[in-house]
């Protein structure tokens, strides 16, 4: 066979073994798709097909926006044809609705998750900040959920029983806020907050919470996460 074809067909194999794969991409909350477009530009180019779900994250309680969210990426990820694996890569509150939905019911299909400054125990700046004119208008519902109080749906989650990476940031531009938290923080999560019992691999970047999605280390730890369950397979 000529090498030229050899070659094709390697690649072919490569391609069709990934296209397989589709990753759902959820944003933070009071953000959209658009600050998760980095990310899904490096998924796509490493041979995953993706989903990347703007969802309305303001306007319902956290329950419901499971179901909205992580329904929409499971529908439109089913919809590709060859698909048999659903991974999730999703930032702040993207985390939580990924929990609170498996929580609920199971993905036959699920794959891998990646988190991304996750308020997995809670956040204290959303008990803190709750108390401020706007706070409802900026947050909506799902905000007053974040916190660690009576209200809180991180804690009431409990552990995990899903392959799940965590990655924290350890930088803020936001030095109001970081000043309620627990240092080190990112900027709205102290890293100690990220975490949750049965994750099976954790990571710090020294990145705000803002940013961390965009950039290239959180984009290299994420791809080796889901392509190994482990951090520590990132290209140096």
């Amino acid at each position: 066979m000529p090498k030229l074809a050899v070659a094709l067909l390697l690649i072919t194999a490569s391609s069709g073994g990934l296209a397989s794969e589709c990753v759902v991409l959820m944003h933070g909350l009071a953000r959209s798709s658009m600050s998760m477009n980095v990310m899904q530009d490096a998924l796509e180019d490493a041979g995953y097909v993706t989903a990347n779900i703007d969802y309305p994250s303001r306007d319902y309680e956290i329950a419901e926006l499971a179901k909205i969210a992580v329904g929409q990426g499971l529908a439109s990820c089913r919809a590709m044809q060859g698909v048999t694996r659903i991974h999730f890569v999703a930032h702040s509150l993207g985390g939580i609705l990924v929990r609170q939905y498996l929580h609920d019911q199971a993905i036959d299909e699920l794959g891998r998750v990646v988190m991304l400054g996750p308020p997995n125990q809670g956040s204290q700046a959303a008990d803190e900040l709750d108390r401020l004119p706007g706070f409802d208008w900026i947050n909506g519902p799902a905000g007053r959920q974040l916190g660690k109080g009576v209200e809180s749906v991180p804690l009431a989650l409990g552990p995990v029983d899903f392959e799940l990476g965590v990655i924290a940031g350890d930088r803020s531009i936001d030095p109001i806020v970081s000043a309620i938290l627990d240092d080190p923080d990112d900027g709205r999560v102290s890293v100690a907050d990220t975490k949750v019992e049965g994750m099976d691999d954790f990571v710090i970047v020294h990145h705000s919470h803002a940013f961390m999605m965009r950039m290239r280390t959180t984009i290299d730890l994420t791809l080796a996460f889901l392509g190994s369950g482990s951090f520590s397979a990132r290209p140096e």
